[in-house]
């Protein structure tokens, strides 16, 4: 399972996600609802924000297994909210 990563003049990085095939199934483990649903509730409950956040889980045999998640805390650019977030690295480094 390979994955590549190109950067492109302007230094925006493009990652291609690895071919998984077909999925047949998900089983989402009822910890990863109970975890989005409280962290949408502590963050933008009653507003139009959104919330973002990492899905971990596996593949086998074309059936996904949500196992755990967690809360990615980002901004959004006020001139583009659409299309543009900033997530600060260190979140992703301290998630091993």
């Amino acid at each position: 399972m390979a994955t590549s990563m190109a950067i492109d003049e302007e230094d925006d990085v493009v990652v291609e996600a690895p071919k998984l095939g077909n999925i047949d199934g998900v089983t989402m483990h009822p910890l990863v609802l109970l975890s989005a649903a409280d962290h949408y509730h502590r963050v933008a409950r009653g507003t139009r924000k959104r919330v973002v956040g990492v899905l971990l889980g596996s593949v086998s045999q074309g059936q996904v297994d949500c196992t755990n998640s967690f809360a990615v805390p980002f901004e959004e650019d006020s001139k583009n909210p659409v299309s543009c977030v900033f997530v600060c690295v260190c979140v992703w480094n301290n998630k091993h």
